[in-house]
């Protein structure tokens, strides 16, 4: 480990891997530890056993729920856009070659009191118990002006500039009731919030132009896809194109203390008693707490179930979207 590197990376979350498998791949000459023994940082995913020794010390799970090995609980649960940024740097990088995928099942929406399929194209909309046979009809005509809109095509615009025009302006002109906007800028836009209400609109309709691209891309029942053994196999995916490419990779590596020189500029990296120098250190939050400023707060809970969801038609897999206001809050589960 005595040695001096062009870039240490400490932490093997997605972010980290990522940028570690593209600097190697560039010709640096990478270092990337971790202090815990597996990869994925605050995004890995857990076994049983290490699930209950992460949360339940050293209690050991119920011989009820079964082989330790047959679970991969993620950290922070996500889908992936099959046609998203994300898929498109894997498919770029050629690291698909390391990876399995599933469709996910189904995409729904929490409305009413029940859970209902999410509409994402003009046909489905017209089947959709969310809506009322009139305003199924808008909500038709909003998919299909939708699908249509070109950026480089005005004659798909009908006069409006949506880089001025507010998503509610647009929403307005097609008299779109309060659940109909509910599910669609939640549940097809993927808003966390109603913020993007009084922003512009393309930002809206180019995310539910991507929802409808990703859900016909792979021909499933919704937009998502998935690593077969979990989402702690993407950063490890780009861990081994580094590893390919020259990168050294030390796991298990405690109290990993960034050094810093006279002028403040980092300098190395101390783990055991040993220094790694280095030009550059790319870092996830938890190894300079001094250097962080907490914007913000997400609660995560993870439920083994025994069972389907009901009214998701016994699907293996969904994405279930709670938007605000049918909860009484101010962000979307």
């Amino acid at each position: 480990m005595d040695e001096e590197y062009d870039v240490i990376v400490l932490g093997t979350g997605l972010k980290e891997c990522i940028l570690s498998g593209l600097l190697s791949v560039d010709g640096l000459k990478v270092l990337h530890m971790d202090r815990n023994d597996y990869y994925g940082g605050e995004s890995t995913s857990l076994n049983l056993i290490q699930l209950w020794k992460r949360f339940r010390g050293n209690d050991k799970p119920p011989a009820n729920l079964g082989s330790s090995r047959d679970y991969n609980v993620d950290m922070i649960p996500k889908f992936m856009m099959a046609n998203g940024t994300l898929v498109r740097v894997l498919i770029h990088t050629d690291v698909t070659k390391y990876l399995s995928f599933k469709a996910v099942d189904g995409g729904y929406v929490f409305n009413k009191g029940k859970v209902h399929k999410v509409p994402a194209t003009d046909m489905e909309a017209l089947k959709s118990p969310l809506m009322g046979l009139f305003e199924k009809r808008r909500a038709r005509k909003f998919f299909i002006y939708v699908q249509d809109y070109q950026d480089n095509e005005p004659k798909t615009h009908e006069g409006m500039d949506l880089t001025r025009v507010t998503t509610r302006q647009l929403i307005a002109k097609y008299g779109l009731d309060d659940n109909t906007v509910d599910f669609i800028g939640h549940a097809l836009a993927l808003h966390r919030d109603d913020r993007y209400l009084d922003e512009p609109a393309l930002d809206t309709v180019k995310r539910m132009k991507l929802y409808a691209e990703s859900l016909a891309r792979f021909q499933g029942g919704s937009p998502y896809i998935y690593p077969l053994y979990g989402l702690g196999e993407l950063p490890q995916a780009f861990a081994r194109l580094s590893a390919v490419y020259g990168g050294t990779y030390m796991l298990n590596k405690p109290e990993c203390k960034v050094e810093f020189d006279e002028e403040g500029k980092v300098c190395g990296v101390t783990s055991e008693g040993e220094t790694a120098r280095c030009k550059k250190v790319v870092c996830d939050p938890s190894y300079l707490p001094n250097k962080v400023r907490k914007v913000g707060r997400v609660a995560r809970a993870i439920c083994i179930m025994s069972h389907p969801i009901p009214n998701t038609n016994d699907s293996h897999s969904v994405q279930v979207i709670l938007p605000q206001k049918q909860l009484g809050r101010r962000s979307d589960m």
